[in-house]
């Protein structure tokens, strides 16, 4: 039996918010949380599994950049695959599913049930193409309960950064990382000191990343096993929070744009459903 892949399990909660506002939280555009908000995770996942030689990331590599299109600095491409096409790319008898499911079980942001990561894991997965990436973040439809993972299959001399977490962590060919995307996020050069610069990533191919993607969707009682539970959106503008969902990034800096348009969004009055006539807000002594 192989031992567990090293594991690094860093720090991403002491965030830096704009005045006026004192943290951040994220709201929903879906009927199930139209009236909540939660906290971002706080934890960011960095597991170097090994699990690809350098010929078999080639491989993938090649497959995946032809199905994308990366050709401007910045540019990021996604494009959907399956583990049966990927298998025909790997050795045989490697199970990259299975063995990712079981990496991401090391970070136990699902729990201990290893049937859980499996399940997540085989619900889809994507190519993940770049050439850097100025700062953003993904929160759409049934993000903001979910976790994003990583798998880098062909990176070098490029960092995953948050700013506003101030973490940045050098990536290597075979690391899973795991995040809550709902932070700004990208990807930058060691050199350029946690900036997203678009000229460091023109350089023909040594400008370009490759990964594999997927997504893990949290129930509510995950999130607060997680120290994120989803609570009624007055909790949140007790605390000062901005709204992730609507929140907007400079590319470059992470800098949060247009703060002031941000002062009154965290409140019942401004749900982000279209249709709520069906979707009461919740009192707080309500269950989740």
């Amino acid at each position: 039996m192989l031992p567990p892949p090293a594991h690094r399990s860093l720090a991403a909660d002491a965030f830096v918010a704009p005045a006026p506002f004192r943290t951040f939280a994220v709201r929903s555009d879906e009927p199930c949380h139209a009236f909540d908000a939660r906290a971002p995770y706080g934890r960011v996942h960095v597991v170097a599994t090994g699990l690809l030689d350098a010929a078999t990331r080639t491989r993938l590599s090649r497959a995946g950049y032809a199905k994308v299109d990366i050709a401007e600095a910045f540019s990021v491409d996604y494009a959907a695959t399956t583990w049966d096409e990927l298998a025909a790319l790997l050795p045989p008898g490697l199970d990259l599913a299975r063995a990712i499911a079981d990496a991401l079980r090391v970070t136990r942001v699902l729990g201990g049930d290893p049937v859980a990561y499996a399940r997540s894991v085989a619900t889809r997965v994507d190519w993940l193409a770049s050439r850097g990436a100025g700062f953003h973040n993904d929160v759409a439809r049934h993000w903001s309960r979910s976790l994003f993972w990583i798998l880098a299959l062909d990176v070098a001399d490029v960092e995953f950064v948050q700013p506003h977490a101030g973490l940045r962590v050098a990536l290597a060919p075979g690391d899973l990382v795991v995040f809550d995307q709902v932070m700004a996020h990208g990807l930058c050069r060691p050199a350029d000191a946690g900036l997203a610069v678009a000229a460091s990533f023109e350089n023909g191919d040594a400008g370009r990343q490759l990964f594999l993607t997927g997504e893990m969707l949290l129930s509510d009682a995950q999130w607060a096993a997680l120290g994120a539970p989803w609570q009624p959106v007055e909790a949140a503008r007790a605390a000062g929070a901005l709204d992730l969902l609507l929140a907007e990034f400079d590319d470059r800096s992470g800098a949060v744009q247009r703060v002031r348009s941000l002062a009154h969004a965290m409140s019942p009055d401004t749900c982000h459903v279209d249709e709520t006539s069906s979707v009461a807000p919740r009192s707080q002594g309500d269950a989740s």
